[in-house]
C-alpha cells in the first residue's frame, strides 16, 4: 500500500501553497476520480477511487525530485455517474450535471488562484461517467483558456498497453482491477471468496458501446465480468507500472503546453 501523505494538498497551509505560486518547479494537481458502486462480491465498493489515488500517489513519488515539475494530489472524488449497478445495493449515483458542475467548480477555483496545471485520474468507466468529464474539461478551457490534463484509458492506445483482460473489455472488478486492488488495499479484497468465482467472459466494452446499461441483463449477476480469481498483487503492480508510466509522460506534456489531454474516444460521444 503506498500511503505516503506528504503529496496531499488538502493537508498544507495556505501559505504552503502561496509559496508553491512562485517556485521554479510548475506544480501539478492531480484530481483522482472514480465511483462508490459494486465490484463483485470479493471487492470494495471503492476499487474505482483506490486504483486512481493508487496512480496519483506513485506519479508523485516518482516525480518528487523531478527538476521540471511537483505532483500534489487533491482530496479524491469518490461519486460518480453509476447506473449500470442499480440492480445491487451500494452504488451511489450523482447526475451528470452535478458531476460536471463540481468538477469546473473545483478546477475553475484552482485556476482562478493561479494554479493552472491540473489532471483528472478517472478509473470509472461508465460512458456518461467519461462523456461528462470530457465536457467539463471543455467548459474549463472555454471559461478560462486552461487546458485540464486527462489520461483516458478509454481510448484504444491507451488500453493496448494494459492486460489482456482489459484490451478485452474485462474490466468491471476482473482480474485486472483486483490485482490493482491486491497491489493497494489488499485487506479489502476476500480471499477465500475471490478464489471460488467462476469466469464471466462478458465483454463489457463493446455491451456499452452498443447502449447496454444493466449490468444483469449482460449476466453479470455478480456485479463483475472477467477472470478475478487469477488476479495477483504482482499483477496489480505491474499495471500501476504501466499506469504510472503514462500518466507522468501525460504531466509533463501538459506543463510544457505539448498535450495532456486525451481527446473523447466512443465513451466520450455517448
Amino acid at each position: 500500500m503506498n500511503d505516503d501523505r506528504r503529496f496531499d494538498f488538502a493537508e498544507l497551509s495556505y501559505a504552503q501553497v502561496e509559496a508553491l505560486l512562485h517556485d521554479a518547479r510548475a506544480t501539478v494537481l492531480l484530481w483522482p476520480i472514480g465511483s462508490t458502486e459494486p465490484h463483485g462480491p470479493h471487492a470494495p465498493l471503492a476499487t474505482d477511487s483506490i486504483i486512481s489515488i493508487g496512480m496519483c500517489r506513485r506519479a508523485a513519488a516518482r516525480l518528487a525530485d523531478d527538476p521540471e515539475l511537483r505532483v500534489l494530489i487533491l482530496p479524491p472524488l469518490p461519486y460518480g455517474v453509476t447506473r449500470y449497478t442499480s440492480a445491487f445495493v451500494g452504488p451511489l449515483h450523482i447526475e451528470e450535471e452535478t458531476l460536471h458542475d463540481m468538477v469546473t467548480d473545483v478546477l475553475g477555483s484552482l485556476i482562478a488562484q493561479g494554479l493552472r496545471h491540473n489532471a483528472l485520474v478517472n478509473n470509472h468507466f461508465e460512458p456518461e461517467h467519461v462523456q461528462t468529464l470530457h465536457r467539463a474539461i471543455d467548459t474549463v478551457l472555454e471559461r478560462t483558456g486552461v487546458l485540464t490534463g486527462y489520461l483516458d484509458l478509454t481510448r484504444r492506445r491507451r488500453a493496448e498497453a494494459l492486460t489482456d483482460e482489459f484490451r478485452e473489455g474485462g474490466s468491471h472488478a476482473g482480474q485486472y482491477e483486483t490485482s490493482l486492488v491486491l497491489a493497494e488495499r489488499p485487506e479489502l479484497v476476500d480471499r477465500e471468496l475471490l478464489a471460488s468465482l467462476p469466469e464471466v467472459p462478458v465483454n463489457l466494452a463493446e455491451a456499452l458501446t452498443a447502449g447496454h446499461k444493466d449490468f444483469t441483463e449482460l449476466g453479470m449477476d455478480r456485479a463483475y465480468n472477467g477472470s478475478p480469481a487469477q488476479a495477483s498483487a504482482e499483477e496489480g503492480n505491474q499495471s500501476f507500472e504501466v499506469l504510472t508510466e503514462m500518466l507522468v509522460e501525460q504531466l509533463r506534456a501538459l506543463v510544457r503546453g505539448t498535450g495532456g489531454r486525451d481527446d473523447a474516444g466512443l465513451y466520450g460521444q455517448i
